[in-house]
């Protein structure tokens, strides 16, 4: 039997909550910018860690985007989540009713969930006993629950998922949902995901590994991409957001149209639970040009993963001249956490919208803190500066702890 063929998805609605700003627009200027969000840590006393610099979110206050029940029984990863997500639904003006709401769904991840809930819960019940636990304890760390609340929120009857893949999660989110609509189960998605790592928990753990930046003296410089003296990524939270459309379904509707997600790859290194594999993440970036239908010399751009570890920025380095031949060379690499940090399960989706935007402003933001070249990371990194440009067609690039990969490649829409 001869397969239909695949349904186009178009990017209708961008939504984020990020260290740089509560919104995508904001967030974006600032990016092109290259302001950093990364400073002191102020959630907790940091004073006893080695590490005491974070790139937080500020300025939210959950009770102006949801009543104060719900932003006391949710955790931060949710409403991060939650408020991303509404906000790239009133961004598309996607109507959801009982006419379309069972073929909208929602695929929403997360690295670990409601780390803050569990933290909170685990104390109670050592210091004052199991009748001190919270019975929204369950629902506020189970990793799905933003996917969950989300759909209540919006009226969502149609699929359903949370992938926890690490550092990978939101980008494998997206993939995953621009395969519903390309197979016909849903016409319209809210794909992403979002992290509310700064916990003294995480914190520590991160540096026992050493991979966090200790540039306490200078947070701003924390996070540096590529460079030579780069020593560990910089934690972030906060949470990213795309409607992803059927094409047709979005015209019909007169939807406005930021670009076309044409391609995902996703794979795993099978090799070692932290140390990347460049050979591997280079077959994931091929599978995604493969099922976009797109040539290493037709890609403008590459949003790169870029944590500004030292293994990792070599290894990703590797896989894109491996998956792109010669035209590494040529093309713009750059990495989003130079200035946001790193934003764990929300760190694909937030770089993903980014990569939309760039596509619509034809703007290659910089990797900042790129001050002295790494004979091991020999692209063009774009340092410091953004530079404009025509760009038709981008890859985004997802790793994971676990050797989890995911790959995506955006392009200019054309009807």
């Amino acid at each position: 039997m001869n397969k239909p063929p695949r349904r186009r998805a178009v990017v209708t609605g961008l939504g984020a909550v990020t260290p740089l700003a509560i919104g995508a627009e904001e967030s974006w200027q600032k990016l092109c910018r290259g302001e950093s969000g990364v400073s002191r840590i102020t959630k907790f006393d940091p004073s006893d860690y080695k590490v005491q610099i974070a790139a937080e979110i500020k300025g939210f206050h959950p009770e102006d985007f949801m009543d104060r029940k719900k932003a006391r029984r949710t955790d931060p990863f949710i409403q991060y989540t939650l408020v991303a997500a509404q906000m790239a639904m009133d961004d598309s003006r996607l109507i959801v009713d009982d006419s379309n709401c069972h073929r909208i769904g929602v695929v929403l991840g997360s690295a670990a969930g409601g780390m803050a809930t569990y933290g909170q819960n685990l104390f109670a019940l050592r210091d004052e006993g199991p009748d001190k636990v919270s019975p929204f304890f369950i629902p506020g760390f189970l990793a799905n629950m933003a996917a969950g609340e989300v759909a209540m929120a919006v009226g969502l009857r149609g699929p359903s998922k949370c992938v926890v893949t690490a550092c990978a999660s939101s980008g494998h989110c997206i993939g995953d949902a621009l395969r519903l609509i390309q197979w016909g189960e849903a016409d319209a998605m809210i794909a992403g995901g979002g992290d509310a790592y700064v916990l003294p928990i995480a914190i520590a753990g991160f540096d026992k590994m050493r991979a966090l930046s200790r540039r306490n003296d200078k947070p701003e410089k924390a996070s540096r991409p590529f460079d030579m003296d780069r020593d560990g990524f910089v934690t972030g939270e906060g949470a990213g957001t795309i409607i992803l459309e059927e094409m047709e379904f979005a015209l019909r509707r007169g939807a406005r149209v930021y670009a076309e997600l044409v391609g995902y790859g996703s794979n795993i290194d099978g090799i070692h639970i932290t140390e990347p594999d460049s050979k591997n993440q280079g077959f994931c970036l091929t599978l995604a040009l493969h099922d976009a239908g797109v040539s290493p010399d037709e890609l403008d751009y590459v949003n790169a993963h870029g944590t500004s570890t030292v293994l990792n920025d070599i290894c990703e380095t590797e896989a894109i001249k491996t998956a792109l031949g010669d035209h590494s060379r040529r093309i713009p690499v750059t990495s989003n956490k130079s200035m946001i940090g790193h934003l764990l399960g929300g760190a694909g989706a937030v770089e993903a919208v980014f990569t939309v935007l760039s596509i619509r402003d034809g703007i290659i933001p910089p990797t900042i803190n790129y001050d002295t070249p790494d004979p091991r990371c020999d692209l063009d990194y774009v340092p410091n500066t953004s530079r404009r440009g025509n760009i038709d067609t981008v890859l985004k690039n997802s790793f994971g702890f676990g050797g989890a990969n995911a790959a995506l490649v955006f392009k200019k829409f054309k009807d």
